[in-house]
């Protein structure tokens, strides 16, 4: 977005009190949402790349915080100063009373233009130097060239010449990391050229097998979100920490494929890259990231099914070496929550079991499922685990669980709202139209929100920002984004679940 910005909105922002930047961020979003129309809703604007992230610096001393505010922009004049002059709304940072004041609006083309204009007389000063190529050099630009004439398009995007027949698909960011599969022997790779992930990508993601290949940077992980909410990923794989996959050579690439993990480990991960390069212990893992129809330069098959990096066979997963085109060939049914099911039939309608990876993670869960049955109809497996850890030192007669308090509050129409602690007592009680102040105030933290009344995104988005894990509620407004971390049941949900 830097890169295409064409304004700077620097403002100072002042608290009385001790706040922290993702209270500021949460803050700039809260409280401008709804404020200028649709049209030049801060968040809508962020998804279609017209306002870049937002860069906080801040600084507490003497019990009060300061610090200074960057959102570039790539919108006109006057909706520039439009959305600066919204800034200057915001009147509360968390629970502190906090002002925000706009001091300039930067023109970044014109800062540009001055440093062209400066570097182009250091080069004009330094002469010319005419260069002849060297033999090495010539050979690495036909190389270059023939590898660019085999890359293809898929539905005007930039792809191997695979993607359109085979069962399994790569999806990388842009146009240099689909050449860069193409250097390590991978044909089926497809870009989705930018975080707004295309139609065509998202259709295709319904009947392949789906491995997001993407940076090790936070640009990566939000390609993720964004392919996971509109497609279905079965598995992922990061380059190295701060590397680009158009960066790595041949053996990088192909260590990081064969390190992919399932989907559905990451999908309630706020950090989905650092545990996809240390996965938890117990979780399914696979070392069948690289395609089959991968070659070498000596044109032989690589055999992604039974060679792990190290070239010794996978004794943890012995399925995987009798059944080498079960993961391309079945495709999973999306559960509530957006994740893959991971016992969900084949999409042929055939009778084939899911693969061992798949039972085994099940299998590993059905230990939660058997001790809190009880709480299965508003809770998810983590959740529950979460609270029965979290609750040891508490007098099991005396704790409620989550279903009891949406009983109490929800199917009573008590028009409440109550802030739960991990291990089910509560921590606060109030009108379900305080929901949003009582979970931003809160101390310590809740663990859960049961809501009589609508979840809205607002709500939603300072749970999220506070770490709460669930949100139960009578229904759901219109939500723009879910956050991976928290999450959102209503009795609607919850019936079905029963």
């Amino acid at each position: 977005m830097e890169d295409t910005a064409k304004y700077l909105i620097h403002a100072t922002i002042a608290a009385d009190g001790v706040v922290e930047r993702s209270d500021v961020v949460g803050a700039v979003f809260g409280q401008t949402e709804g404020l200028l129309g649709e049209e030049l809703d801060l968040r809508d604007l962020q998804q279609s790349s017209k306002v870049g992230r937002i860069d906080v610096s801040i600084e507490s001393e003497n019990g009060q915080s300061f610090g200074e505010v960057t959102v570039a922009s790539s919108l006109d004049k006057v909706e520039t100063a439009i959305l600066a002059a919204a800034l200057e709304t915001i009147t509360r940072v968390g629970p502190c009373r906090a002002s925000v004041e706009v001091t300039r609006i930067e023109d970044v083309r014109a800062t540009k233009r001055r440093e062209v204009v400066d570097r182009a007389k250091e080069l004009l000063a330094g002469g010319f130097e005419e260069t002849a190529l060297s033999s090495d050099e010539v050979l690495e630009e036909v190389r270059d060239a023939a590898r660019i004439e085999g890359i293809a398009e898929y539905e005007g995007l930039p792809a191997g010449p695979r993607v359109h027949d085979s069962d399994a698909v790569i999806v990388v960011e842009g146009r240099a990391d689909v050449l860069t599969l193409l250097d390590a022997g991978i044909k089926n790779g497809v870009a989705v050229e930018g975080t707004n992930v295309p139609e065509a990508v998202a259709e295709l993601s319904q009947d392949r097998t789906v491995t997001a290949f993407l940076d090790g940077d936070r640009g990566g992980e939000l390609i993720l979100r964004e392919l996971a909410q509109v497609g279905d990923v079965d598995y992922v794989a990061f380059a190295p920490a701060g590397q680009s996959v158009e960066d790595l050579d041949r053996g990088a690439v192909l260590d990081a494929l064969r390190g992919k993990v399932p989907y559905e480990t990451l999908a309630d991960e706020p950090n989905a890259r650092e545990v996809a390069r240390d996965p938890p212990s117990g979780s399914p893992t696979t070392e069948s990231s690289t395609p089959a129809d991968a070659t070498d330069d000596a044109g032989e098959e690589f055999d992604s099914e039974s060679t792990t990096p190290d070239g010794a066979s996978d004794e943890a997963t012995p399925a995987e070496e009798t059944s080498t085109t079960r993961e391309t060939s079945t495709t999973r049914e999306p559960s509530a929550n957006g994740t893959a099911d991971a016992e969900a039939p084949p999409a042929n309608g055939s009778d084939e079991k899911p693969d061992a990876e798949a039972e085994e993670s099940t299998t590993a869960q059905g230990s939660d499922d058997a001790d809190v049955s009880n709480d299965a109809d508003v809770s998810n497996d983590a959740d529950v685990s979460d609270d029965a850890d979290a609750s040891d030192d508490a007098d099991p007669a005396d704790a409620k669980s989550v279903r009891d308090h949406v009983s109490d509050v929800v199917t009573a129409d008590s028009g409440l709202a109550r802030l739960l602690d991990s291990a089910g007592e509560v921590l606060a009680e109030v009108d379900a139209a305080g929901a949003f102040d009582a979970v931003e105030e809160a101390e310590p933290s809740p663990h859960a929100v049961v809501i009589d009344g609508e979840i809205t995104q607002r709500l939603l988005d300072v749970a999220a920002q506070r770490g709460v894990s669930q949100v139960f509620g009578r229904s759901t407004g219109s939500m723009v984004k879910q956050p991976i971390g928290t999450r959102v049941t209503t009795v609607e949900d919850a019936a079905v679940e029963a």
